[in-house]
């Protein structure tokens, strides 16, 4: 994923310059200090607003999107008019059930209470753990472990199912395993939380305490049997298949043969678990564990899941909670939440509405051209690597032209068939998709491998590759000022739209999805020699990464953030390369004070101009594969001659590199 942040201020007025120069802070060397040069007097005058936890470029654009998404639901909900099946029927009963606060309010804490009930009733763990399969395939929670229906990675025209690592609710493992400043805070508000969560539930405050002590430590036992998010960045790792029967002997105190039709899986003789070893040591714990026990730790998870939805006592604890994680000041308005609640859950009907208003069938003919330019520049770029032999190369540019694009949204809506919708009944609508989502999944299996299929919504300012299915997706979200406007010169269309473009295609011969031949089978295609090569220029991006520190000294890990920095370095790279084949990358002619070459790389560093709060930002680090902005602004130009002499970067400044030092991947 880009993950992107951009600057957005020109949506409302078009004449605005696309690069203006009151947001940078000239009187720092471009050289020492390249952030702050781009857009160190916005970064001044934007702090971060009490409803948010970071305010950049993407934000102000997001902020745009939700409330033309507020809009598009408002009508929706006000309409009248609409047939009852209708798209605009559908999401506007969803978004005014959410937005009924008064309902929610008398409802308290009953829409949970069956399940809180069902789940004292349980005397056995058999009993338990086929309630716990339950919650799962009706979409009430997901405890102890992850599962998903997906393609198999070493064959990729089948669905088959998965099962990770999981059970936790904390950001990441390390937060239960350290015992810093900084976690053991983290831990007090998350024992705190799950006690007011009880308490409002009627249980006494002696046991709803001792219930935090309770789940804390088995989530504890789980979270010291997972691996760290960098050992699950390795594919082949996190392949393992196993026959059921086999299964059944790595967890003697679960009977996959007799959970898995109880989680509507039929039929499959064999599943894919990324971590063996976590299945194992959970069996441990179910064995080891009073069922008094884990009959808390199940009531845990109908509560975190349902918190958020329940009245405003559950929301406000929730929010207590992650105010500690985020530091965020003041709760998000309502309707922003179910805004987006609403595009989380039934997005390709949303979707539908937000395409016809924010995305032009010009839009997607020019993203065309734009797409096909930056493979016409990898391909050169392939072609021209010293590093590489020639028949490695062959194989990477089978893989780039095979790459499969999507724009704008799906050729194939999701009509959510079955799909039951009320405008009075706002819980019961998210249990509802919840179920649907599940019962979607699981019935993709027998099938053949949908590939129409998205992983983004349409209103989502993001874009992603899918290594499986070695495609690059731009949901309509981001093909929009500022990423892409006809009106804007080259300089800053490529140094936007075209990095987000190369970066997609880089993720394709990133660390990870490297490891993936042109379909999508994780199957090698490299030489051996190719291949140390590259993991020895990979090594030295993480090293470089590693060198930069947050709040002082906070390290970024170049390990966890490796696939990203390789986006960036051989995206901006392509961008760049495309951009040297229009006419004005080939002009010297300067706009506003800046040559065409400047305004590129400006364009890049705006679009990673922020403000972030200390909480998010420790919190990041720990759990965000992408590096941090002011890192992002600078770790691809450092190693890009045209960088140094587009702002003329001589040996003494402080972000110089010897041109023997840069780095080139792509």
């Amino acid at each position: 994923m880009f993950a992107l942040t951009f600057h957005a201020e020109a949506q409302q007025n078009p004449k605005m310059k696309f690069l203006d120069s009151e947001n940078m802070d000239q009187t720092v060397k471009p050289g020492d200090d390249f952030y702050h040069y781009a857009s160190g007097n916005w970064i001044k005058n934007n702090p971060v607003p009490a409803k948010e936890t970071r305010w950049g470029s993407f934000n102000v654009l997001r902020d745009f999107n939700i409330n033309a998404v507020k809009q598009l639901l408002t009508d929706a909900a006000n309409d009248k008019t609409a047939p009852t099946n209708s798209v605009e029927k559908r999401v506007g009963d969803f978004y005014a059930a959410g937005m009924d606060s008064t309902t929610i309010e008398n409802l308290g804490f009953t829409p949970v209470q069956p399940d809180l009930s069902r789940i004292s009733a349980i005397k056995e763990l058999k009993s338990l753990l086929d309630e716990s399969v339950y919650l799962r395939a009706s979409g009430i929670a997901s405890p102890f472990f992850s599962f998903y229906v997906g393609q198999d990675r070493k064959n990729v025209n089948k669905n088959v199912p998965q099962f990770s690592q999981g059970g936790t609710s904390l950001p990441d493992r390390d937060y239960y395993l350290k015992s810093d400043a900084r976690s053991l805070k983290v831990q007090a508000a998350f024992k705190t939380y799950i006690t007011t969560l009880f308490t409002l539930t009627g249980t006494p405050a002696i046991s709803a305490q001792k219930n935090a002590e309770t789940i804390f430590n088995f989530e504890k036992g789980l979270a010291a049997a997972q691996r760290s998010r960098v050992e699950m960045r390795d594919p082949h790792k996190t392949y393992n298949k196993f026959a059921v029967t086999e299964f059944n002997k790595q967890t003697p105190a679960i009977n996959w043969t007799l959970l898995l039709p109880k989680m509507k899986v039929n039929g499959q003789d064999s599943v894919l678990v990324a971590v063996p070893e976590f299945f194992s040591q959970l069996s441990i714990l179910l064995k080891n564990t009073p069922v008094e026990d884990l009959k808390v730790y199940l009531k845990w998870n109908v509560l975190k899941n349902a918190a958020p939805y329940l009245s405003s006592p559950f929301v406000n604890a929730s929010f207590a909670y992650n105010q500690v994680l985020s530091g965020q000041k003041v709760q998000t308005p309502r309707w922003q939440r179910m805004s987006s609640l609403t595009d989380n859950n039934i997005g390709e009907l949303l979707g539908q509405l937000y395409v016809k208003t924010y995305f032009k069938p010009e839009a997607k003919a020019r993203m065309q051209t734009l797409v096909e330019n930056l493979k016409k520049a990898y391909e050169i770029r392939i072609k021209n690597l010293d590093w590489m032999s020639a028949a490695t190369k062959e194989k990477a540019l089978a893989k780039l032209h095979a790459f499969n694009t999507k724009i704008g949204y799906p050729d194939k809506w999701k009509n959510y068939d079955g799909l039951q919708i009320s405008r009075t009944s706002f819980f019961r609508n998210l249990r509802n998709v919840d179920q649907w989502s599940y019962n979607d999944m699981v019935g993709q299996l027998g099938k053949p491998v949908d590939r129409t299929r998205w992983g983004m919504t349409p209103p989502t300012v993001n874009a992603y590759y899918s290594p499986v299915m070695n495609e690059i997706v731009f949901p309509a979200g981001i093909l929009q000022f500022p990423f892409f406007d006809p009106n804007a010169d080259d300089a800053v269309n490529y140094g936007g739209i075209g990095a987000v473009i190369g970066h997609e295609m880089s993720h394709g011969f990133d660390d990870s999805g490297s490891q993936y031949d042109k379909d999508g089978s994780l199957r090698n295609w490299w030489t051996d020699e190719d291949l140390a090569r590259f993991k020895a220029k990979t090594k030295a991006l993480g090293e470089q990464f590693d060198t930069y520190t947050i709040l002082d000294t906070i390290h970024v890990n170049g390990k966890l953030t490796m696939g990203e920095n390789i986006g960036d370095l051989g995206g901006l790279n392509a961008a760049y390369e495309a951009f040297k084949m229009t006419k004005q990358g080939q002009s010297d002619e300067m706009i506003d004070g800046f040559t065409p070459d400047q305004r590129f790389f400006l364009s890049w560093a705006q679009v990673w101009r922020g403000n972030i709060l200390p909480e998010t930002a420790s919190q990041f680090i720990l759990t965000d594969p992408h590096s941090p902005g002011e890192y992002r602004t600078i770790g691809a130009p450092v190693n890009m001659d045209a960088w140094y002499k587009a702002f003329n970067v001589q040996p003494g400044d402080k972000l110089y590199k010897k041109p023997e030092d840069r780095i080139r991947i792509w």
